[in-house]
Protein backbone atom coordinates (compact mmCIF):
# COMPACT_ATOMS: atom_id res chain seq x y z
CA UNK A 1 0.00 0.00 0.00
CA UNK A 2 1.37 3.21 -1.14
CA UNK A 3 -0.37 6.85 -0.71
CA UNK A 4 -0.92 9.10 -3.70
CA UNK A 5 -1.78 12.26 -1.44
CA UNK A 6 -2.84 12.82 1.94
CA UNK A 7 -6.26 11.27 0.46
CA UNK A 8 -6.03 9.01 -1.74
CA UNK A 9 -4.72 5.24 -0.70
CA UNK A 10 -2.89 2.98 -3.39
CA UNK A 11 -3.25 -0.74 -3.00
CA UNK A 12 -0.50 -2.39 -5.57
CA UNK A 13 1.57 -1.12 -7.45
CA UNK A 14 1.19 -2.10 -11.10
CA UNK A 15 -0.83 -0.01 -13.10
CA UNK A 16 -2.32 -3.24 -14.31
CA UNK A 17 -3.32 -4.65 -10.88
CA UNK A 18 -3.52 -0.91 -8.83
CA UNK A 19 -6.67 0.36 -6.88
CA UNK A 20 -6.97 3.62 -5.53
CA UNK A 21 -9.28 4.95 -3.20
CA UNK A 22 -9.90 8.67 -2.48
CA UNK A 23 -11.32 9.72 0.73
CA UNK A 24 -9.04 7.68 2.66
CA UNK A 25 -7.79 10.23 5.16
CA UNK A 26 -6.78 8.66 8.59
CA UNK A 27 -7.21 5.02 7.42
CA UNK A 28 -3.80 4.26 7.96
CA UNK A 29 -4.71 2.61 11.23
CA UNK A 30 -7.73 0.64 10.66
CA UNK A 31 -6.38 -1.01 7.08
CA UNK A 32 -3.50 -2.39 9.57
CA UNK A 33 -5.76 -4.08 11.28
CA UNK A 34 -6.96 -6.19 8.18
CA UNK A 35 -4.04 -8.45 8.34
CA UNK A 36 -6.58 -12.03 8.01
CA UNK A 37 -6.16 -12.43 12.19
CA UNK A 38 -9.56 -10.84 12.96
CA UNK A 39 -12.76 -11.17 11.63
CA UNK A 40 -15.26 -7.91 11.03
CA UNK A 41 -16.08 -8.02 15.02
CA UNK A 42 -12.26 -8.02 16.50
CA UNK A 43 -11.73 -5.36 13.75
CA UNK A 44 -14.52 -2.89 14.67
CA UNK A 45 -13.40 -3.89 18.40
CA UNK A 46 -9.84 -3.14 17.58
CA UNK A 47 -10.93 0.02 15.69
CA UNK A 48 -12.48 1.21 18.97
CA UNK A 49 -9.49 0.65 21.15
CA UNK A 50 -7.85 3.07 18.60
CA UNK A 51 -10.62 5.64 18.78
CA UNK A 52 -11.74 5.18 15.17
CA UNK A 53 -16.12 5.48 15.05
CA UNK A 54 -18.15 2.15 14.00
CA UNK A 55 -19.96 4.00 11.09
CA UNK A 56 -16.14 5.73 9.95
CA UNK A 57 -14.83 2.04 10.13
CA UNK A 58 -17.37 0.09 8.11
CA UNK A 59 -17.45 2.75 5.62
CA UNK A 60 -13.53 2.19 5.21
CA UNK A 61 -14.53 -1.20 5.20
CA UNK A 62 -16.80 -0.86 2.68
CA UNK A 63 -15.03 0.57 0.17
CA UNK A 64 -12.50 -1.80 0.23
CA UNK A 65 -14.63 -4.37 -0.34
CA UNK A 66 -16.49 -2.49 -3.49
CA UNK A 67 -12.95 -1.76 -5.23
CA UNK A 68 -12.51 -5.80 -4.69
CA UNK A 69 -9.72 -4.96 -2.54
CA UNK A 70 -10.68 -6.78 0.41
CA UNK A 71 -10.17 -10.38 0.63
CA UNK A 72 -12.46 -12.36 2.95
CA UNK A 73 -10.24 -15.54 3.96
CA UNK A 74 -11.16 -18.60 6.22
CA UNK A 75 -9.01 -18.16 9.56
CA UNK A 76 -9.54 -21.42 10.75
CA UNK A 77 -7.56 -22.60 6.87
CA UNK A 78 -4.58 -20.69 7.78
CA UNK A 79 -4.21 -21.79 11.20
CA UNK A 80 -4.66 -24.88 10.12
CA UNK A 81 -1.53 -25.01 8.30
CA UNK A 82 1.96 -25.65 9.66
CA UNK A 83 4.16 -22.80 9.56
CA UNK A 84 6.48 -23.97 6.06
CA UNK A 85 3.44 -24.89 4.17
CA UNK A 86 1.27 -21.26 4.85
CA UNK A 87 4.37 -19.22 4.16
CA UNK A 88 5.34 -21.28 0.77
CA UNK A 89 0.92 -21.10 0.04
CA UNK A 90 0.83 -17.60 0.54
CA UNK A 91 2.51 -16.84 -2.92
CA UNK A 92 0.31 -18.91 -4.31
CA UNK A 93 -2.94 -18.25 -3.19
CA UNK A 94 -1.99 -14.00 -3.64
CA UNK A 95 -1.19 -15.34 -7.33
CA UNK A 96 -4.49 -16.90 -7.66
CA UNK A 97 -6.65 -14.17 -5.92
CA UNK A 98 -4.97 -11.27 -7.81
CA UNK A 99 -5.28 -13.06 -11.50
CA UNK A 100 -8.68 -13.97 -11.28
CA UNK A 101 -10.39 -11.76 -8.59
CA UNK A 102 -11.15 -14.41 -6.23
CA UNK A 103 -12.74 -12.00 -2.76
CA UNK A 104 -12.04 -15.44 -0.62
CA UNK A 105 -8.31 -14.73 -0.96
CA UNK A 106 -7.86 -18.25 -2.41
CA UNK A 107 -9.57 -20.36 -0.24
CA UNK A 108 -11.85 -22.42 -2.84
CA UNK A 109 -8.69 -22.72 -4.91
CA UNK A 110 -6.13 -24.19 -1.50
CA UNK A 111 -9.22 -26.73 -0.88
CA UNK A 112 -9.12 -27.78 -4.41
CA UNK A 113 -5.57 -28.24 -4.87
CA UNK A 114 -5.23 -29.80 -1.09
CA UNK A 115 -7.65 -32.61 -2.47
CA UNK A 116 -6.01 -33.00 -5.39
CA UNK A 117 -4.06 -36.03 -6.16
CA UNK A 118 -1.96 -35.82 -9.95
CA UNK A 119 0.12 -38.83 -10.76
CA UNK A 120 3.39 -38.68 -12.98
CA UNK A 121 4.17 -41.12 -15.34
CA UNK A 122 7.71 -40.83 -16.80
CA UNK A 123 10.93 -39.96 -15.70
CA UNK A 124 13.80 -37.31 -16.68
CA UNK A 125 13.85 -33.37 -15.81
CA UNK A 126 10.68 -32.25 -17.22
CA UNK A 127 8.70 -34.92 -14.50
CA UNK A 128 10.74 -34.32 -12.09
CA UNK A 129 10.10 -30.33 -12.37
CA UNK A 130 6.64 -31.29 -12.86
CA UNK A 131 6.27 -33.54 -10.00
CA UNK A 132 8.10 -31.01 -7.70
CA UNK A 133 6.00 -27.91 -8.70
CA UNK A 134 2.78 -29.30 -8.28
CA UNK A 135 3.63 -30.11 -4.28
CA UNK A 136 5.18 -26.70 -3.88
CA UNK A 137 1.61 -25.27 -5.18
CA UNK A 138 -0.40 -26.90 -2.76
CA UNK A 139 -1.32 -30.57 -4.63
CA UNK A 140 -2.32 -32.78 -1.42
CA UNK A 141 -0.93 -36.01 -3.49
CA UNK A 142 1.67 -36.02 -6.44
CA UNK A 143 3.07 -39.51 -7.02
CA UNK A 144 4.49 -41.30 -9.72
CA UNK A 145 7.86 -41.82 -10.94
CA UNK A 146 8.96 -38.38 -11.19
CA UNK A 147 9.09 -37.88 -7.62
CA UNK A 148 7.67 -34.76 -5.54
CA UNK A 149 10.31 -32.69 -3.86
CA UNK A 150 9.82 -29.83 -1.28
CA UNK A 151 11.60 -26.49 -2.00
CA UNK A 152 15.06 -26.13 -1.21
CA UNK A 153 16.70 -25.16 2.24
CA UNK A 154 16.70 -21.87 2.76
CA UNK A 155 14.25 -20.57 -0.07
CA UNK A 156 12.26 -17.17 -0.06
CA UNK A 157 9.81 -17.84 2.83
CA UNK A 158 6.71 -14.84 3.01
CA UNK A 159 6.84 -13.22 6.39
CA UNK A 160 3.31 -12.27 5.88
CA UNK A 161 -0.22 -13.95 5.25
CA UNK A 162 -2.41 -11.74 3.23
CA UNK A 163 -1.45 -11.23 -0.52
CA UNK A 164 0.40 -8.40 -2.03
CA UNK A 165 -1.37 -6.21 -3.17
CA UNK A 166 -4.77 -6.78 -1.01
CA UNK A 167 -5.93 -6.62 2.76
CA UNK A 168 -7.44 -9.70 4.64
CA UNK A 169 -10.52 -9.47 6.52
CA UNK A 170 -10.72 -13.70 9.08
CA UNK A 171 -13.39 -15.14 9.29
CA UNK A 172 -14.53 -16.08 12.77
CA UNK A 173 -12.44 -18.17 15.02
CA UNK A 174 -12.92 -22.10 14.29
CA UNK A 175 -11.94 -25.30 15.71
CA UNK A 176 -12.76 -27.15 12.19
CA UNK A 177 -11.49 -26.61 8.86
CA UNK A 178 -14.29 -24.48 6.84
CA UNK A 179 -17.13 -26.35 4.95
CA UNK A 180 -15.34 -26.43 2.07
CA UNK A 181 -12.45 -27.44 2.79
CA UNK A 182 -14.04 -30.34 4.13
CA UNK A 183 -16.64 -30.62 0.99
CA UNK A 184 -13.50 -30.60 -1.05
CA UNK A 185 -11.89 -33.23 0.36
CA UNK A 186 -14.93 -35.76 1.23
CA UNK A 187 -13.84 -39.51 0.57
CA UNK A 188 -10.67 -38.20 -1.03
CA UNK A 189 -8.07 -37.61 1.72
CA UNK A 190 -6.40 -41.69 2.48
CA UNK A 191 -5.43 -43.14 -0.95
CA UNK A 192 -3.42 -46.14 -1.45
CA UNK A 193 -1.43 -46.99 -4.31
CA UNK A 194 -3.80 -47.92 -6.98
CA UNK A 195 -5.71 -45.13 -6.38
CA UNK A 196 -7.60 -43.32 -9.54
CA UNK A 197 -5.93 -39.68 -9.68
CA UNK A 198 -8.03 -36.20 -10.60
CA UNK A 199 -5.54 -35.97 -13.62
CA UNK A 200 -2.26 -38.41 -15.10
CA UNK A 201 0.29 -36.16 -16.56
CA UNK A 202 2.56 -38.15 -19.19
CA UNK A 203 5.50 -37.22 -19.60
CA UNK A 204 8.84 -38.99 -22.02
CA UNK A 205 9.01 -42.26 -21.15
CA UNK A 206 5.49 -43.05 -20.41
CA UNK A 207 4.64 -46.95 -21.95
CA UNK A 208 3.00 -46.42 -24.88
CA UNK A 209 -0.02 -48.20 -24.18
CA UNK A 210 -1.15 -46.06 -20.84
CA UNK A 211 -3.05 -43.66 -22.73
CA UNK A 212 -5.45 -46.11 -24.18
CA UNK A 213 -5.89 -47.83 -20.10
CA UNK A 214 -6.41 -44.13 -19.08
CA UNK A 215 -9.23 -43.16 -21.47
CA UNK A 216 -11.18 -46.61 -20.88
CA UNK A 217 -10.76 -45.72 -16.98
CA UNK A 218 -11.79 -42.26 -17.65
CA UNK A 219 -8.98 -40.60 -16.17
CA UNK A 220 -8.22 -37.22 -17.50
CA UNK A 221 -4.73 -37.02 -19.12
CA UNK A 222 -2.44 -34.67 -19.91
CA UNK A 223 1.25 -34.75 -21.92
CA UNK A 224 4.56 -33.22 -22.08
CA UNK A 225 7.44 -33.80 -23.43
CA UNK A 226 10.96 -32.17 -24.68
CA UNK A 227 13.24 -33.37 -27.27
CA UNK A 228 14.46 -32.71 -30.24
CA UNK A 229 14.75 -28.83 -28.88
CA UNK A 230 11.02 -28.48 -29.12
CA UNK A 231 8.56 -28.26 -25.83
CA UNK A 232 4.99 -29.28 -25.84
CA UNK A 233 2.12 -29.55 -23.96
CA UNK A 234 -1.09 -31.27 -24.46
CA UNK A 235 -3.52 -32.29 -25.41
CA UNK A 236 -5.59 -32.26 -22.09
CA UNK A 237 -7.90 -35.48 -22.52
CA UNK A 238 -10.98 -35.68 -21.35
CA UNK A 239 -12.53 -39.12 -21.84
CA UNK A 240 -14.99 -39.50 -23.94
CA UNK A 241 -15.36 -35.39 -24.37
CA UNK A 242 -12.34 -34.17 -26.31
CA UNK A 243 -9.80 -35.22 -28.80
CA UNK A 244 -7.42 -38.05 -27.39
CA UNK A 245 -4.02 -38.87 -28.25
CA UNK A 246 -4.98 -41.76 -30.72
CA UNK A 247 -7.04 -38.34 -32.33
CA UNK A 248 -3.80 -36.99 -32.83
CA UNK A 249 -2.41 -39.67 -34.25
CA UNK A 250 -4.54 -40.17 -36.77
CA UNK A 251 -4.55 -36.41 -37.74
CA UNK A 252 -1.05 -36.57 -38.34
CA UNK A 253 -1.70 -40.03 -40.49
CA UNK A 254 -3.76 -37.63 -43.11
CA UNK A 255 -0.77 -35.46 -43.91
CA UNK A 256 1.70 -38.19 -43.66
CA UNK A 257 0.64 -41.52 -44.60
CA UNK A 258 4.08 -42.71 -42.90
CA UNK A 259 3.48 -41.48 -39.64
CA UNK A 260 2.35 -45.11 -38.35
CA UNK A 261 5.32 -46.76 -39.65
CA UNK A 262 7.09 -44.21 -37.61
CA UNK A 263 5.33 -44.19 -34.40
CA UNK A 264 5.87 -48.02 -34.13
CA UNK A 265 9.74 -47.77 -34.45
CA UNK A 266 9.75 -44.94 -32.09
CA UNK A 267 7.48 -46.81 -29.43
CA UNK A 268 9.02 -47.57 -26.33
CA UNK A 269 12.42 -45.91 -27.52
CA UNK A 270 14.06 -42.63 -25.70
CA UNK A 271 16.45 -40.55 -27.70
CA UNK A 272 20.25 -40.32 -26.21
CA UNK A 273 20.99 -37.47 -25.77
CA UNK A 274 17.43 -36.46 -25.69
CA UNK A 275 18.06 -32.67 -27.08
CA UNK A 276 16.56 -31.21 -23.88
CA UNK A 277 18.40 -28.36 -22.41
CA UNK A 278 17.78 -27.60 -18.77
CA UNK A 279 15.97 -24.31 -19.41
CA UNK A 280 13.76 -26.24 -21.80
CA UNK A 281 12.72 -28.73 -19.42
CA UNK A 282 12.09 -26.35 -16.83
CA UNK A 283 9.63 -24.36 -19.59
CA UNK A 284 7.52 -27.59 -20.53
CA UNK A 285 7.65 -28.39 -16.83
CA UNK A 286 6.23 -25.23 -15.96
CA UNK A 287 3.49 -25.03 -18.63
CA UNK A 288 2.13 -28.16 -18.13
CA UNK A 289 2.43 -27.60 -14.35
CA UNK A 290 0.37 -24.42 -15.22
CA UNK A 291 -2.38 -26.12 -17.14
CA UNK A 292 -2.57 -28.79 -14.63
CA UNK A 293 -3.50 -26.67 -11.89
CA UNK A 294 -6.02 -24.48 -14.08
CA UNK A 295 -7.86 -28.18 -14.10
CA UNK A 296 -7.84 -28.90 -10.60
CA UNK A 297 -8.48 -24.80 -9.45
CA UNK A 298 -11.23 -24.66 -11.66
CA UNK A 299 -12.81 -28.42 -11.60
CA UNK A 300 -13.27 -27.87 -15.27
CA UNK A 301 -10.75 -28.01 -18.40
CA UNK A 302 -7.80 -25.67 -18.92
CA UNK A 303 -9.17 -24.55 -22.27
CA UNK A 304 -5.48 -24.16 -23.72
CA UNK A 305 -4.57 -27.27 -24.12
CA UNK A 306 -8.74 -28.96 -24.72
CA UNK A 307 -8.65 -29.86 -28.28
CA UNK A 308 -5.37 -28.22 -28.80
CA UNK A 309 -1.34 -27.99 -27.98
CA UNK A 310 0.91 -25.45 -26.68
CA UNK A 311 4.50 -25.81 -28.03
CA UNK A 312 7.55 -24.27 -27.90
CA UNK A 313 10.46 -24.51 -30.79
CA UNK A 314 13.65 -22.97 -29.92
CA UNK A 315 15.57 -21.04 -30.54
CA UNK A 316 11.88 -19.11 -30.57
CA UNK A 317 11.00 -19.18 -26.80
CA UNK A 318 7.25 -18.25 -27.46
CA UNK A 319 4.48 -20.69 -26.88
CA UNK A 320 2.39 -21.21 -29.88
CA UNK A 321 -1.45 -23.05 -30.23
CA UNK A 322 -1.63 -26.16 -32.51
CA UNK A 323 -5.55 -27.07 -32.40
CA UNK A 324 -6.27 -30.75 -32.78
CA UNK A 325 -10.20 -32.01 -33.14
CA UNK A 326 -11.89 -35.36 -32.26
CA UNK A 327 -10.92 -37.17 -35.77
CA UNK A 328 -14.24 -39.39 -37.05
CA UNK A 329 -12.34 -42.38 -37.55
CA UNK A 330 -11.43 -42.48 -33.58
CA UNK A 331 -13.08 -44.66 -31.29
CA UNK A 332 -13.32 -42.24 -28.67
CA UNK A 333 -15.60 -40.25 -31.44
CA UNK A 334 -17.59 -43.10 -31.67
CA UNK A 335 -18.27 -43.17 -27.80
CA UNK A 336 -18.62 -39.50 -27.67
CA UNK A 337 -21.35 -40.04 -30.08
CA UNK A 338 -23.11 -42.81 -28.44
Amino acid sequence: MVWRDPDTLQIGIDPRRAIALRGMRGAEHLINLLDGSRDLGQVLAAARDLGIGRQAAERVIGLLAAAGALHDFPAATVRALPDGPRDRLARELASVSLAHGHTDGGALVLARRQAGSVRVHGTGLVASGLASLLTASGVGRVSGTGAAAEPAAGGPRLSRWPPAGRVRLGHPAAERPPAAVARAGAGRGARGPGHRPDLSVLVDGYPPELPGSLAAGGVPHLTASASEAIGVVGPLVVPGQTACLSCVDMARTDRDPAWPLILAQMSGRVPQPAACAAVLAAAVAAQASAQALAFLDRAGPALAVINGTLELVLPDWQWRRHSWVPHPQCRCSRRTAS
